[in-house]
């Protein structure tokens, strides 16, 4: 006999499931953190790998033992600073005032946006200091570096980082970096968190027992096993947002919170497995390694923030990193 109940599956959290609008995730809220004033980086997802670390996290059932952690490689080479961006209090909400962009901007942002023929960033600079106490926020304004890489993508991406401090910290700390490279170290210290987000893998159009996990029909029923059976009562008639229908299955925006960052390097080969990692290759510069898994595939672009819900900081000391081959035997 057919198993006739089932728990609900499928979180409601995330309406409506849509593709996201770009690979490059928006980051709406940028939490501060005392002491630091970069609140966030961004990389490349390259592949997983498995270490193994002392747990000296107190109260622990593990603690003091050598445990087994799988782990995820992001490369992050360094990223320019090509700019900076004030905003200013509006009718309904923060609007941009003005954008400085650097004197030397890399030559590989041609390929990106069409920069401006004159730039007079210490002038404007100057403007911007006069007007510190009408500016709501300060942000940088990012180029990445994916020829550093191994992936394929020769365009470089470009977005804001946000800051940490006041009005007069955050412009006084873009004044000093602009037009200058920053690491992933000046942004996250080893065994603190960090807040990922990425665009998931694209599955496409799906049915519901995928996309939901609903239980499929019983051997006797007289449709298809893996229908939905009844579309919902005769009042409302129409489909409510919360009922299973099929549709997109990923690509979507997710934010994943408080990922323990294991190790910092800027020596890609301490993690890159014999033959280099699956469908992405060898890293070659800086690196984070991250506790756990990431969402997005191989060579998707990933951003990092401080943690929106602090925890107290981790404690693994690696003891060793996995570097065998990943392309089976």
């Amino acid at each position: 006999m057919a198993k006739r109940n089932k728990p609900r599956a499928g979180s409601r959290a995330y309406a409506p499931r849509k593709r996201s609008k770009s690979q490059k995730p928006r980051v709406h809220y940028w939490p501060t953190s005392k002491g630091q004033a970069l609140c966030g980086f961004v990389g490349y997802k390259a592949g997983m790998t498995h270490v193994h670390a002392i747990d000296d996290r107190e109260g622990r059932v593990t603690h003091g033992m050598e445990i087994f952690i799988p782990a995820t490689v992001i490369d992050a080479p360094p990223i320019n600073v090509v700019g900076i961006r004030a905003y200013k209090k509006g009718y309904l909400g923060d609007i941009t005032l003005t954008d400085v962009v650097c004197d030397n901007p890399p030559a590989e942002l041609k390929k990106a946006v069409s920069l401006p023929k004159k730039t007079d960033s210490k002038e404007k600079l100057a403007r911007l200091k006069e007007q510190a106490k009408d500016l709501s926020d300060i942000r940088i304004i990012v180029s990445t570096q994916p020829v550093l890489t191994s992936t394929p993508q020769k365009k470089p991406h470009i977005m804001e980082l946000g800051l940490s401090g006041s009005i007069e910290e955050k412009l006084a700390y873009a004044s000093e970096h602009l037009g200058k490279q920053l690491s992933i170290s000046d942004a996250f210290k080893e065994n603190t968190f960090a807040d990922v987000i990425a665009v998931t893998k694209g599955k496409g159009f799906q049915g519901i027992i995928k996309r939901f996990g609903v239980r499929r029909q019983p051997r006797k029923s007289t449709q298809k096993r893996r229908h939905l059976g009844s579309g919902g009562p005769i009042t409302p008639s129409k489909k409510l947002w919360f009922w299973p229908t099929p549709g997109q299955t990923g690509y979507h925006t997710r934010t994943e919170y408080n990922k323990a960052v294991l190790k910092i390097g800027s020596n890609g080969t301490d993690v890159t497995p014999a033959g280099g990692f699956l469908s992405y290759g060898p890293v070659k510069g800086d690196y984070l390694l991250l506790k756990g898994s990431i969402p997005g595939p191989a060579k998707r672009l990933i951003r990092l923030t401080t943690p929106r819900r602090q925890k107290d900081d981790v404690k693994f000391t690696l003891t060793h990193i996995d570097l065998a081959s990943k392309q089976g035997t």
